[in-house]
């Protein structure tokens, strides 16, 4: 099984969350979760044990996103795209991905992991420029491996059935 298999086995990501996670709103607000997460943490300074609240509804946040939005009327754009790719990413211990999408989204998945350290060396440290860095990292790490996604869902489609009934 995969990290990201694990990972979507966690947030319990069953057929129905995948499909109303394909929504692009849910993509798009899915960005707010990482600054929602560091203002929660870093608000311990204020709020000190009462920062748990924040944390946890930035954590339920992150959990109830994908669920939260109806199915996308049409799957047929970049972010819906982005999801279905996801999702073959993830079945690709099932069902092998071509060998030119094998190891970029590792790449990228290491980059937004130096990421989450800087990141959470700044909340620690109350350090602005790890943070931001960190934010930046993630980000465009993210970016750029969704962008991968759309490419490999747009190659996968067509061999796999299945896949290709995702598109609507």
């Amino acid at each position: 099984m995969t990290l990201e298999r694990t990972i979507a086995s966690a947030f319990d990501m069953k057929d129905e969350t995948w499909q109303r996670h394909a929504s692009p709103w849910s993509v798009w607000t899915r960005f707010s979760v990482l600054p929602l997460l560091i203002l929660a943490f870093w608000s311990r300074i204020w709020l000190g044990w009462g920062s748990l609240i924040p944390i946890a509804m930035a954590v339920g946040w992150m959990w109830y996103n994908p669920r939260i939005f109806n199915k996308p009327t049409s799957t047929n754009n970049w972010a819906s795209k982005a999801v279905l790719g996801e999702r073959v990413w993830l079945n690709r211990d099932q069902i092998p991905v071509p060998p030119h999408h094998r190891y970029l989204p590792n790449i990228l998945s290491g980059v937004a992991a130096s990421g989450i350290i800087f990141v959470i060396l700044g909340v620690i440290t109350l350090k602005i420029w790890p943070t931001f860095l960190g934010i930046i990292l993630l980000n465009l790490s993210k970016l750029w491996f969704i962008d991968r996604m759309v490419w490999l869902y747009e190659d996968m489609k067509d061999q796999v059935p299945e896949y290709k009934q995702w598109l609507y």
